[in-house]
């Protein structure tokens, strides 16, 4: 009650200068005794309002506890620990459901192999090693698989058929992927059961399953690698001849390899682009002799080749190919 009192007293005095202030002197400002009378004011609020805020600070942290006035309860100790071993938790199953070890299992065998003395790799290094191996796989796939051969034959044909963007990029890259895989799927079968399997099971080691996964790659890159290319990189190599292709390094096979997938390739787009292009040499004659010269043959021929490309049905002829072009 006292606090309203006091409040009402500051009021009124308050009220009473402003009253006489503007009575005797009309003016914008608020003068000196309404001025003391506001700070006055204040300070008693902030009085009366900090052992409020100070108690409301050293209140107990339990809301029940608050609200009924009484002790939050107090938490029994923990009981003192026995003296016999608990036994071990039961560790989860790595492997598949069928039991064999698959690449999963591998990558983390991979990782601990990497950190030595048995001591599993920190998370971040475990991503920067990750993180290296994306960076090293599109070469892998460029270079040691069918794709090179595929992706060019494929932008071949879409010249051919005088189609600048269709079908997109994605699309060709999309297909030339899944038919490598297609085409490398026995070289990846061999590779998982000989080498990545018994890696995940621990009856090998990384040496030895990087060196089985070497082998089987290169005997698909030795197949598919013209005799002459070899010859020409080794004798820029100057390395002597060897007893057996398995002998070849990979530092002559890989460029061999890619020289020789290059001139498949352009071997093959070239048997692809003549039809196309004897359609383009009709139209061509044909609007010369009309007399429109100002009209572009490619405009006139383009309907004609995706006729004459459905007709044949043209993509599984291509894919067939391609696909056959391996096996050969």
């Amino acid at each position: 009650m006292s606090f309203f009192r006091t409040i009402i007293r500051l009021s009124r005095a308050c009220r009473g200068t402003y009253a006489r202030r503007f009575r005797s002197r009309p003016s914008t400002s608020l003068g000196t005794n309404g001025g003391r009378c506001l700070l006055a004011f204040l300070l008693l609020l902030a009085t009366l309002t900090t052992p409020a805020i100070a108690q409301q600070a050293q209140a107990p942290a339990n809301p029940a506890a608050a609200a009924t006035g009484q002790a939050a309860p107090a938490v029994p100790a923990a009981p003192a620990a026995t003296t016999t071993n608990p036994a071990p938790a039961a560790t989860p199953a790595t492997g598949s459901a069928t039991g064999t070890p698959g690449a999963s299992e591998a990558l983390s065998q991979a990782l601990d192999d990497v950190a030595g003395n048995g001591k599993p790799l920190t998370l971040s290094l475990q991503i920067l090693v990750v993180m290296g191996l994306l960076t090293i796989l599109p070469s892998m796939v460029l270079m040691m698989t069918s794709f090179t051969r595929i992706i060019i034959v494929l932008s071949i044909l879409r010249q051919a058929l005088g189609l600048q963007q269709t079908p997109p990029n994605q699309v060709l890259i999309g297909l030339a992927l899944f038919l490598s895989m297609f085409v490398m799927a026995p070289t990846f079968t061999q590779i998982n059961d000989r080498a990545v399997a018994p890696y995940a099971a621990d009856t090998i080691e990384l040496e030895t399953a990087i060196e089985i996964s070497g082998q089987e790659f290169h005997k698909f890159m030795i197949k598919q690698t013209r005799q002459t290319d070899l010859k020409l990189f080794m004798d820029m190599a100057k390395a002597k001849p060897v007893a057996a292709p398995r002998d070849i390094p990979f530092s002559i096979l890989l460029p061999a390899f890619v020289t020789s997938e290059l001139k498949t390739a352009f071997q093959i787009g070239f048997m692809i682009f003549l039809p196309f292009l004897v359609i383009d040499l009709v139209v061509a004659s044909t609007l010369m002799a009309l007399g429109m010269m100002m009209l572009s043959p490619t405009i006139i021929s383009m309907p004609f080749k995706l006729l004459l490309f459905v007709l044949v049905d043209g993509w599984a002829l291509t894919m067939g190919s391609l696909a056959g072009s391996f096996v050969n």
